[in-house]
């Protein structure tokens, strides 16, 4: 049997950045607490192992005892949450990916001036949260074709279309074509999805078209590894 590994297999940038900040901070503690606010990253053995260091995981920021650091997982948290935890005795550390942080600011850039924000991702995500808190003048989250097909959108109106940062990128091209090419809408594309997320589902798409089984390693909940599975699921069968 042979086994093919993807050129591209492992963690991205942004949750390497953040494991390495942690790391970092774990090592010059000191013995100050340092909390995670919702999960760094989507993997099981990571926080596992984290966990058995010390690092405590905070599902609301006031789970965080006043003079710990607080650390900001790569999916980002909401400008709300964040300015509230900087009005506090606390030392937050920042690990948001740098490609979130970029479409954070991009949404709160382009939707200070009443335009609604058209956001392509799972509205339930750590993620999406984050991005949505940014915009301006109100959003509307859709997870497919069909939602914002079913979306009232209104030539009245000025819209911004982006995506959370793990999304498919041939799926938001074709919905973004479709946008653009309606003579009815003002709409401005913010490509805002990663380069790792494309790269790595391009060469998934064509592993699973020269293989006869492929498996996609991750963690259940993360939306990288969804979308990968998505990707080849259909190439495999």
């Amino acid at each position: 049997m042979e086994v093919v590994l993807a050129e591209t297999a492992g963690f991205c940038m942004g949750v390497d950045l953040a494991l390495r900040r942690l790391d970092k901070l774990v090592a010059a503690a000191e013995g100050r607490p340092i909390f995670i606010l919702g999960p760094i990253i989507h993997n099981p053995q990571v926080l596992k192992k984290y966990a058995e260091q010390g690092v405590l995981l905070a599902e609301t920021p006031e789970e965080v005892e006043n003079g710990a650091y607080v650390v900001i997982r790569a999916h980002g948290i909401t400008r709300q949450v964040e300015a509230a935890l900087r009005a506090r005795d606390i030392i937050l550390k920042d690990a948001t990916c740098p490609r979130v942080k970029k479409a954070q600011l991009l949404i709160g850039r382009h939707t200070m001036d009443g335009q609604e924000l058209l956001l392509y991702g799972e509205d339930d995500h750590p993620e999406v949260k984050g991005l949505v808190s940014y915009a301006e003048s109100g959003h509307f989250v859709f997870g497919s074709e069909e939602e914002l097909a079913d979306y009232s959108l209104s030539k009245h109106k000025q819209y911004v279309f982006a995506a959370q940062t793990t999304q498919d990128r041939v799926l938001f091209d074709t919905m973004a074509e479709g946008l653009l090419n309606d003579p009815d809408l003002d709409v401005t594309v913010l490509r805002t999805i990663c380069d790792a997320t494309k790269l790595r589902q391009k060469e998934a798409n064509k592993l699973a078209g020269d293989v006869d089984f492929m498996v996609v390693v991750g963690g259940y909940n993360s939306g990288n590894t969804r979308r990968l599975a998505m990707v080849v699921a259909d190439l495999c069968r």
